[in-house]
């Protein structure tokens, strides 16, 4: 699971540089698989339940799961590069909020407000709390920024499988009262919102959408739980945090 994680923070890291005015999400999604196939790995999202690419790309209203096409960025937008690499038996699960070109001052803080409280969630975690734990941090966070929190989509054990049972809403949800335990695998990956978090859904069964048209960001990590507290899994081999590497994800 850390060689997972490494390598899918490691392709985040090769990406993020590509992302500027003018580059399709279809060509992100041709550097996200070749970096994925050129580690030895498979990029988890293709085929799965049909999904058609080898890459998430949620752009400015699209909370997640945006499929990549042809639309090329353009100045002021934020998109949301979501990576799953399947290496050596394992996933290893991350995404990053970037900022195309420049964007506004309220974009720029939803998206650091973003990653702070998926920071939140994670500090929240540790053996023997309950994962509501985790939901109660984020939600407390988004509300004293003024951010809506998405239900719809949370967070999910993950190893072998890239989905598995164990859920981690990014609200508080007093019947998420699963006791965390050393050795469990998840993601936690809030996606906050403008205005209204209600969401929708295109006909293409994968892109979910704001109802109100207002901008989202997402971050995400895969996490460990360990008998002292938490681990970060997706982490490059040296130590870099992708998010932390773009200073849009960094606070003032």
């Amino acid at each position: 699971m850390r060689r997972a994680g490494a390598a899918a923070a490691e392709i985040l890291l090769e990406v993020g540089p590509e992302v500027c005015p003018g580059v399709t999400t279809d060509h992100i999604d041709e550097l996200v698989h070749e970096a994925t196939i050129a580690r030895g790995g498979y990029p988890s999202p293709l085929n799965y339940r049909g999904y058609p690419k080898s890459v998430c790309t949620s752009v400015n209203e699209v909370i997640c799961h945006g499929i990549p096409d042809s639309r090329p960025l353009a100045d002021g937008d934020i998109i949301n590069v979501d990576v799953t690499i399947y290496l050596d038996g394992v996933h290893g699960d991350t995404s990053v909020t970037f900022a195309v070109g420049e964007i506004a001052d309220e974009d720029r803080r939803l998206v650091v407000e973003t990653w702070v409280a998926m920071c939140e969630g994670i500090t929240a975690v540790a053996p023997g709390q309950p994962v509501h734990a985790i939901g109660r941090s984020i939600e407390r966070h988004a509300r004293r920024h003024g951010l809506g929190v998405v239900r719809e989509f949370i967070g999910h054990g993950i190893g072998t499988e890239f989905h598995s049972s164990l859920q981690i809403p990014h609200y508080y949800d007093p019947r998420a009262s699963t006791i965390l335990e050393a050795g469990m695998t998840f993601t936690v990956e809030p996606m906050l919102t403008l205005g209204d978090p209600a969401c929708g859904m295109w006909n293409d069964n994968w892109t979910a959408v704001t109802l109100d048209g207002r901008r989202t960001a997402q971050f995400e990590h895969t996490v460990l739980v360990t008998k002292d507290g938490v681990e970060l899994l997706t982490v490059a081999s040296d130590g870099t945090i992708p998010a932390e590497a773009f200073s849009v994800a960094t606070p003032a």
